[in-house]
Parts: C-alpha cells; structure tokens; sequence
C-alpha cells in the first residue's frame, strides 16, 4: 500500500469585485475569501478584531433549569461537584467551571477519572461515592452518553446537570438539564464549541445571574472580571481539542490567547517556561505542540489531576514542581507512542498490500494513554480510518481516528450492541468492548468501512491551497499580512501557497531520514530559501540538485541565535508538470 499522495486543490479566484472593494493586500484579501469571510464588513470585522456576534448563553437548550437549580445549591450551600475528563478539554473545563462557581460563593469540588482504573466518562462506583458527599453533580465534556450512570445518580439522590460537545445518541441522560448544542432540539448553532466552550457559556450565565441576587457578594463588575479571567483556559481547551477556528471560536481564543500573554496564571507561566515559551509569544500553535501536549501527559500516563493542580495552583513553587512533572511524562510519552507505533506497523505489515479499509491492531503492551495517538499517526500516514487498541483480561478499550469520508462515531453506534460504552464525534471516537465480542467487533468495522470506502482508489487527502504565488513575491511584508489572520488552526489554517517551477539547490534528510531540507530559488536570480518537509524524507532519493519542483508551503519564520529567516514549511511536493 502506498503511502499517500495528497490532492491539490487550488482555491478559485476572488471575485474583482470583491478584491477591488476591500482596500488589503490582494493576497490577504484573497485568503479571507477562501475562509468564507466574503464581504467588506466580514473582512473588516475579521481584521479589526470586533467580537464575534455572541449568541444568548439561555439560547443553549436546558440553560434555564440548569442556572436555577446552580443559584438554589449557591444560596443553600450545597456542596457541587465538577466531573470531567482527563484530556485538555476536559480538565481545562473542570478547572473554569470549579473557579467561577467558588466565585460565586459555592462549595465546589472537582472529580477527574483516572483513565485506567475508571475510563472515560461518568463510572456508577464513583456516582455513588458522589452522591455520599454532594448534592449536587454538574458534568463537563462528557456525560452525554452515560445515560445509566446519571440513572444511578438520581437513584442515590443526585441531581445532574450535563454539559457536553460529543456527539449525542438515541436518548439523552435523564439528568435535570442536559446543555450540548449538538443536541438537535438545541436552537443555539454553538454546535462546534469545545467542552470547556459549553462550560464558559454555563459559567457567564450563571456568575451574572448570581451576581443579580441578595445573599450573592459578588458585584456585576465582578462577575464580568471573572468571565475574563476564564478565558484562557477557554483558549487552551478549544485548541487543544482541535475546533474550529472561526466565528465565536476565534474571538474567544484570540481574546483568551491575549490574556495567557499578558498575564498568565502562576501554572502556566512556569509551564511556559518548562516549554521555552516567553509571555507575548504564545499562540495557538504553541498551545498545540507544547502547551496541550504537556498537559495532556499527565492524564495519559499519571494523574491528571497534576494538570488540573497546575492550572489553580496560586504557589510558584509548586507550580515549578508541576510543570517538572508534566514535562517527564510528556518526554515518557513520545518514548511510548513510537515504540506503540513501531509495533502496530509490524502488525500491519501482512495486511498492507490488500489495501484495507479500516485498520484495526491491539496489543496488551499499548499504554491507554496513548492508543489515541498512534490511531491518529496511522491516520496521517495512510489515510485511513486506524483502531488502536489494549488488550486486557476481559474487556479491551480502543481509540479511534478518522478521516472525512468515514463517520467513526456512526460507524461505532452501528455495532453499539457489541459494546460496553463508547463515544466522540465523526473524526475521533473511543470505546470499550468485552473480549468475547472482540472478533464480531473487528468483522463487523471491516464491513462497514469496507462498504463506505468501496472506491479506494480515489481515496486520498486533499490539501487546499490558497493562492499560487512566485517565490519572488514571497517576503516579509507577506508574513505581516498573513499575522493578521491569528489565531490560526482548524478551519483557519496558515495559508497554504504553491510556488511552480522552483529549482533545488541542496537536498537532505534529518531526523534519521524521516524529513526533508531543502534550498530553493527560482532561478539565477531572487531569493533563496531554506525549506522543511517533515515526514517526507523519501524525496530525498528522488530529487538532486537543479531538480524542479512544484511547492505546497506555509511560510514560516525561524529563530536562531538571534537571527530570524523566513522559512518554506513544504506541505506537500511533486516534480512540476507532473500532475
């Protein structure tokens, strides 16, 4: 099976029109027309920074009793609990929602599952204990397909609130307020917020409202100060889980990215620090390769409740500690996640020349912690929808990643009946399933993908690119243009620019063959630049000096020394004229 091949897509042209009524940068003005931004006012809003329209906290489905039964349990003071995940989002969103209700005068505490032990999502053996200690249990991303465990809950006298992005099944838990805009009977269209998105919008709504009655201290002013000060955590959790990047998401990042680099809480400070990050300089890609990932080990490997102790620590001794602690998981983590890598492409050595339509590999060896990752690296590497998962005496639990053309999420509600549990949205999913039912299981996805994917020759990525662009025109001037875009990621990308015709001067591998550098120009004359592919070392054997190649690339600037240089980050490359 060939590794893949991505398609090329050329965005179409901006209308004249449009590019002669909005007085930017043609190039500028062109990628905002390929993010949808198509009318002088949207590209000015974009551009100036304005708010995005925000919609009505209460316009989210079940905000009304879920905010009334909060003020009865602030005013009586009902001891509270925050259940949520063990990943960014998740802790990112027990940390804000646990802060804003202290706040407001609550007794909170927060519980976070210990992935091994407990898995994701509600356990009824920790409802119960719940229910011993509180009154009242508000969940954040996750709950919604826990539908027996908020059963128990109301058994044993609890009351529950759910809050959750994740896909929702065929019924809903039978909590008192059950707050996920992806519920279809949701009028709100904050259908692509994170968790800890749908956790600010209950904490707005709550802190002004109990900022409204008699036996709350806290002052209007106040709870407008607190809401600021939550988005941060707001940005690290949307990031970090991946959403889009546009809309209501990007002014809530851009503005929670400002406030991290003005002022950033003790934990993440020395976290920034333990990173090689300096305040000013953070922003969403930097939450994606070192902040989230460091945050993340702890819940894969350790305890995540280190990152959520890192996050509301107000000591920077301890904070220090913390983020020491993160950093060794996460060097743990990489260590893990290629060795679990080598052994599932061992795995599928046999099968790869049939072409399959899902990969599926287990081990006993695979850590929890990181099955997720490897799926999603088989993912990239092949372009397929990839299953990892670790085997256990009875039951195995997987990950799974995907691809646009295949809904994992419907795929794993198909075959729900061989299932303990399981959850996620159409591109990520996890689960658990008892041993007996492994082979059923496993059949069961190769013949749904099989029939969804039936056409796999045609099945590749597609990269988008934005604009064709000599390399002459490639300049400082453009990198300022293109900074105005921030905070970039999904949906938002840095552009993507191809150069035709460029000339290879130099030609090497690094990191042990596994990426490519480059020296470009486009002829005698112009500029020279250096350029990175990562994961695309094998060009190397297949390129010399004063080959010509046609350029996929972001542009980049290198720090080194002291020295800034622009940079090709090379998505993708082919020999021109070669499509």
């Amino acid at each position: 099976m060939p590794l893949r091949r991505a398609r090329w897509a050329i965005k179409p042209a901006a209308p004249d029109a449009f590019l002669r009524a909005v007085p930017e940068h043609p190039l500028l003005t062109q990628v905002l027309y390929n993010r949808g931004v198509d009318s002088p006012p949207a590209v000015r809003s974009f551009l100036d920074g304005a708010h995005a329209t925000v919609e009505n906290p209460y316009k989210l489905r079940d905000m009304v009793p879920a905010v009334r039964r909060i003020l009865k349990a602030l005013e009586k003071h009902e001891t509270i609990c925050v259940y949520g995940d063990f990943d960014v989002d998740g802790v990112t969103s027990t940390a804000l929602l646990v802060t804003a209700l202290q706040a407001a005068g609550g007794r909170v505490g927060p519980y976070i599952p210990d992935r091994v032990d407990e898995g994701y999502g509600l356990n009824s053996e920790a409802v119960v204990r719940i229910a011993g200690q509180a009154k009242l249990l508000i969940t954040v991303d996750c709950g919604i397909r826990s539908i027996s465990e908020v059963a128990c809950a109301v058994e044993h006298d609890l009351d529950v609130i759910v809050t959750d992005h994740h896909s929702v099944g065929k019924e809903l838990p039978p909590a008192l307020a059950v707050i996920n805009p992806r519920r279809p009977d949701c009028p709100s269209k904050f259908d692509r917020l994170a968790g800890v998105g749908v956790a600010f919008r209950l904490a707005q709504a709550v802190l002004r409202a109990a900022a409204q009655e008699k036996w709350c201290k806290l002052t209007p002013e106040q709870a407008v100060d607190v809401e600021a000060g939550l988005l941060d955590l707001v940005a690290l959790g949307t990031v970090a889980d991946m959403m889009p990047l546009l809309g209501e998401n990007r002014d809530l990042v851009r503005r929670g990215l400002a406030a991290l680099n003005a002022q950033p809480r003790v934990g993440l400070e020395a976290l920034m620090l333990q990173s090689d990050l300096r305040a000013g300089a953070v922003d969403a890609t930097a939450i994606s390769f070192r902040l989230a990932p460091r945050l993340n080990a702890a819940g894969r490997l350790g305890d995540a409740r280190l990152a959520y102790r890192l996050l509301r620590t107000q000591d920077p001794t301890e904070a220090y500690t913390l983020s020491g602690s993160l950093d060794e998981f996460n060097q743990r983590r990489r260590s893990l996640t290629e060795k679990a890598q080598n052994e599932a492409e061992a795995q599928l050595a046999a099968v790869l020349p049939d072409d399959p339509a899902i990969f599926i590999v287990g081990s006993e060896s695979f850590d929890h912690g990181i099955v997720g990752l490897v799926a999603g690296r088989l993912t990239d590497r092949y372009y397929r929808p990839a299953i990892v998962m670790r085997e256990e005496a009875e039951e195995t639990r997987g990950s799974a990643r995907s691809i646009p053309e295949f809904n994992i999420s419907h795929a794993l509600d198909t075959v729900s009946e061989l299932l303990v549990r399981h959850g996620g949205h159409h591109l990520a999913a996890g689960f658990t399933v008892k041993n007996a039912n492994l082979p059923a299981f496993r059949a069961s996805l190769q013949e749904i993908a099989g029939s969804a994917l039936a056409d796999r020759t045609a099945l590749r990525p597609t990269l988008e690119i934005d604009a064709v662009t000599p390399l002459p025109d490639v300049n400082w001037g453009i990198v300022e243009q293109f900074a105005r875009l921030e905070p970039t990621g999904q949906e938002n990308p840095p552009p993507v620019l191809l150069a035709r015709n460029a000339r290879v001067r130099e030609v090497r591998t690094v990191g042990s063959g596994k990426h490519l550098r480059l020296v470009v120009d486009e002829g005698a004359t112009g500029p020279v630049f250096d350029a990175v592919a990562f994961q695309q070392g094998e060009w190397a054997a297949l390129l010399g000096d004063g080959s010509r190649i046609d350029l996929a690339f972001q542009v980049e600037i290198n720090e080194w020394q002291g020295n800034r240089r622009l940079q090709l980050n090379v998505q993708d490359l082919r020999p021109s004229g070669s499509e």
